[in-house]
């Protein structure tokens, strides 16, 4: 049996009935245009992102056996460079080789050796030196280790209230300690009890620092000097620039005067290849940059601002919240915006006009990572939103490659120093992600959780195997990377020039395509243009419409009124008798 209940309800109990009516448009507000405002108008280009909504295919590939080569050199022990010469640098080894050149010995020693290696070669090609002997014989293939990183230490805020590790650097002289800076960038986060300091660690001793920065605004960022170890400098949340050596204690040595310093937190500050080792330069989000002598730090030697429109003017100056220097480019560095522009200078440029050379549209964000590759400096890597992408200096439309939208967002990121196709970000999450683009593009080769809460800074020591990261709790993290990711590969420098070569052809050919659409297009519309025009030449203006009708009609007029006079003469003359 269905048992069925019916609920009811008055139609008074519904509430007042809807009546729906039509009428006329009408005017409700109307906020006229203020023409003042078009000089703070920026302009944004715009970024088209491609969305792929069908199923995701399997693809295979088969390739035939690739030819390896290699190149052999041969190392003598005698000579060498003498004790004043650095062979690093490139003017010293030009100008001691021209000096060698001329002495006479010189000239005999190579003829003597010629004789000799002469001999050799002669001995090389009496025998077959790639005779196989043993083509039978399977080749057993070396078993790799699959990739990993194991954690080391771990380096903690010592204060009771934790802070954000916003920068860290590692010693010059074979990575034994650690520079670590402390700040809360969290909008109105900050308290009282914050601590101003920042520390040095010993990398064998994380109970301790070995070191206190007592800096007069918490440090946002800190970078050792590569030409002296015991120098360090900092740049502070309110602006100013610090410096410090070790040797003479935790105060700061001199610091920048508020009145010439930035405006806003310094969120990068890098040290310039330079005779006396004392420059360096800064960027924050003031949209300036700045470059200083630390001897000096009363007023900065040089000032740029990074206004799009290359007038100077501060108001519409783009932030800059990463900066990149290239020891072997010396008059080229590059700056990472909060607009998600990454802005390409020249600083030996006459004018502030020509020292924005160019710039590189492709995050929807800011730019927190910025930095060339080491092997391959004309290709470069940012990271910003949710992607870490691959430029070119020749391609300014778009990036060569890119990966593809992460869950969480990207904070950090860096090149291996001794691995090109190696480099590692850090996301908000707490992973740790190691990217091997000549093993896989679409996927990190290694991802590792470090920590709970969001992980915002990253360096790589010099020999690629130490990585450390920083934390939001003020935990820096000491992780080593394994020997497949921290030793260069056979041939890994060729194969990624041979793909970054074949990613910067493909986009130019995309690239030029996107051009002769946009000539097309913008031949169309000016077609339609002249057409209108044309058109609206053909029409006339309502008046010159008005008066040509008045004269058509009064000549219509006249016409009428000369009939008229014709035919009332011949009525005249007829009633008369005359002939007609």
């Amino acid at each position: 049996m269905e048992i069925v209940h019916i609920y009811s309800k008055l139609r008074s109990e519904f509430g007042r009935q809807c009546q729906f009516s039509d009428r006329p448009a009408e005017l409700l507000l109307d906020i006229p245009p203020d023409p003042s405002l078009t000089l703070n108008f920026i302009h944004k280009s715009p970024r088209d992102q491609a969305v792929q909504a069908c199923r995701e295919m399997s693809e295979h590939q088969v390739n035939s056996e690739r030819f390896e080569t290699g190149s052999c050199g041969i190392n003598h022990v005698e000579g060498g460079w003498p004790k004043d010469i650095n062979p690093t640098e490139m003017e010293q080894t030009i100008r001691f080789r021209k000096k060698v050149e001329k002495d006479e010995s010189y000239i005999n020693s190579v003829l003597q050796l010629g004789s000799v290696m002469e001999h050799c070669i002669r001995q090389n090609n009496v025998m077959d030196i790639y005779q196989e002997y043993f083509e039978d014989e399977e080749e057993v293939e070396e078993i790799q280790e699959p990739p990993s990183a194991r954690t080391i230490s771990i380096f903690r805020d010592p204060n009771e209230v934790k802070r954000t590790v916003t920068s860290l650097s590692w010693h010059p002289d074979g990575g034994r300690k650690l520079a670590v800076a402390y700040s809360c960038l969290e909008f109105q986060k900050s308290s009282k009890d914050l601590s101003l300091d920042s520390y040095i660690w010993d990398v064998e001793n994380p109970n301790r620092p070995e070191m206190m920065l007592k800096p007069a605004s918490p440090l946002v960022c800190l970078d050792y000097n590569p030409k002296d170890s015991h120098t360090l400098a900092g740049g502070s949340y309110n602006g100013q620039i610090a410096f410090w050596d070790t040797r003479r204690g935790s105060q700061p040595v001199e610091f920048s005067s508020v009145e010439h310093s930035h405006r806003d937190p310094v969120y990068k500050i890098i040290w310039l290849q330079s005779k006396t080792g004392t420059d360096a330069f800064s960027a924050s989000t003031d949209g300036q940059v700045l470059w200083w002598d630390v001897r000096k730090l009363s007023e900065p030697t040089e000032r740029l601002v990074l206004d799009p429109n290359r007038e100077g003017n501060l108001d519409r100056a783009l932030g800059a919240i990463s900066l990149e220097f290239e020891a072997t480019m010396p008059t080229k560095f590059m700056v990472g915006t909060e607009q998600g522009l990454v802005v390409s200078c020249n600083r030996k440029a006459k004018t502030p006009a020509e020292k924005i050379v160019c710039m590189y549209d492709g995050h929807h964000g800011p730019i927190y990572a910025l930095q060339r590759n080491p092997f391959f400096p004309k290709n470069f890597l940012t990271v910003g939103d949710w992607t870490a992408r691959i430029w070119s200096e020749d391609i300014k439309e778009s990036s060569i490659m890119w990966t593809k939208y992460q869950m969480s967002y990207l904070t950090d990121a860096c090149w291996s120093p001794v691995r090109p196709s190696v480099f590692f970000t850090v996301k908000m999450d707490g992973m740790l992600d190691v990217w091997d683009i000549l093993f896989k593009q679409s996927d990190p080769t290694l991802s590792l959780k470090v920590c709970d809460k969001a992980l915002y800074s990253l360096r790589v020591q010099d020999n690629g195997r130490l990585v450390a990261c920083g934390s939001q709790l003020g935990e820096a993290t000491l992780l080593e990377i394994c020997t497949r990711l921290s030793t260069l590969q056979k041939n890994e420098k060729s194969l990624l020039a041979a793909m970054f070569e074949r990613e910067t052809k493909r986009e130019k050919i995309l690239e030029a395509r996107q051009r002769e659409i946009r000539l097309k297009e913008r031949s169309r519309s000016e077609q339609s243009k002249e057409e209108e025009a044309g058109h609206e030449e053909r029409e006339e203006d309502p008046e010159q419409l008005i008066a040509r009708a008045e004269r058509n009609f009064f000549s219509l007029v006249e016409m009428e009124e000369k009939d008229v006079c014709e035919e009332e003469d011949v009525k005249d003359k007829a009633q008369s008798g005359a002939p007609q």
